[in-house]
């Protein structure tokens, strides 16, 4: 099978709470979720119909079982999400205090987490090569194992002989309580940088990999690296894309707020659909902001990932253009 999107980075069990804009010491009732940035992206676009696959390791445990059912469920293939004895899938707590506080809390990453253990044998680079879009974190380069397979496998895809159609995607996603501090991660960027089509990241995030400024000039250095496309998040500004022969901004489509986690993941999934839709940029933009905006209204994230007709009317409530040939809605999975 050759795939639309190959992910590699976190997943995890997310918990949520049901009671919102309670400290999470008051906290009584939780729900478990599918949860990790990359994983969730994967999600994301298995929800628009596209053909995914996560590469990831859970724990061999309840919860990693819990993890590769729901991914089979989400309709992610979950062949090389496997198992690593000895270790515990990762789980993640989460305050829900809107409009903006969502502090996140890890536990199970300390040494390390099971996907932080993907091994450079461990990865079937044929698929890697072959597949349309290929999706990397910063965070895959927090420790050895994950980091030396990363870069492996963005060796996989030569930047400069890439298939026609085909991106390679970093999402600089900055989880400061990883990082012994920022020149360390922006090390790692800077090693990365170089094998990838597109950077996507907030302002602060941009600001880890090429240094504080405005957004246009944040985009003009992620450029200058050679990556064609720079996504730059701007929260309450909008989305500005810039390649060399264009700059576009997106208005954020305004909802009221009640997780603001899973909304880049959301964005990041409608990013790659558009991308592989061949839709202009301006349109791909208005259609990743509105499903980023749509998991923003919702409490969880992985079960919030709109589909594609779900962002249509999104966009034509808010009088944007809807994209050309909608495609076929997915039907999601069942066990």
């Amino acid at each position: 099978m050759t795939y639309d999107l190959i992910t590699t980075g976190r997943i995890s069990v997310d918990i949520y709470p049901d009671d919102i804009g309670v400290p999470l010491e008051d906290v009584t009732r939780f729900r478990k979720y599918l949860g990790g940035s990359s994983t969730n992206v994967a999600v994301a676009a298995a929800r628009h119909g596209r053909r995914v696959a996560v590469i990831t390791r859970t724990g061999d445990d309840p919860f990693g079982v819990y993890l590769r059912r729901e991914l089979r469920r989400y309709g992610v293939d979950d062949r090389w999400a496997t198992a690593v004895p000895g270790l515990q899938t990762p789980v993640t707590f989460c305050a829900i205090q809107p409009p903006e506080d969502f502090p996140l809390y890890f536990y199970g990453r300390s040494p390390s987490a099971p996907d932080w253990e993907i091994a450079v044998d461990e990865v079937d680079y044929h698929a890697v090569r072959h597949t349309s879009i290929f999706w990397s974190t910063l965070t895959g380069m927090v420790r050895p194992a994950s980091r030396e397979a990363q870069v492996a496998m963005h060796q996989a895809r030569p930047r400069d002989e890439l298939i026609a159609g085909q991106q390679t995607i970093l999402d600089l996603d900055y989880r400061p309580m990883f990082w012994d501090s920022v020149d360390q991660a922006r090390e790692q960027v800077m090693r990365i940088l170089p094998s990838v089509t597109v950077a996507v990241g907030n302002t602060e995030e941009c600001a880890v990999a090429v240094g504080p400024g405005s957004a246009h000039d944040q985009a003009d250095r992620i450029l200058e690296s050679g990556v064609r496309l720079a996504v730059v998040k701007q929260g309450s500004e909008g989305v500005m894309a810039a390649t060399a022969e264009e700059r576009v901004t997106s208005k954020p489509i305004q909802v009221e707020t009640v997780n603001g986690l899973g909304a880049g993941d959301s964005f990041g999934g409608a990013l790659c659909h558009g991308l592989l839709s061949g839709w202009p940029l301006e349109q791909i933009l208005d259609f990743a902001n509105a499903a980023g905006a749509h998991v923003a209204g919702q409490i969880a994230c992985s079960e919030a990932m709109p589909t594609s007709t779900c962002i249509y009317q999104m966009l034509r409530d808010a009088g944007r253009a809807v994209p050309d040939r909608p495609p076929a809605e997915p039907a999601r999975k069942k066990e």
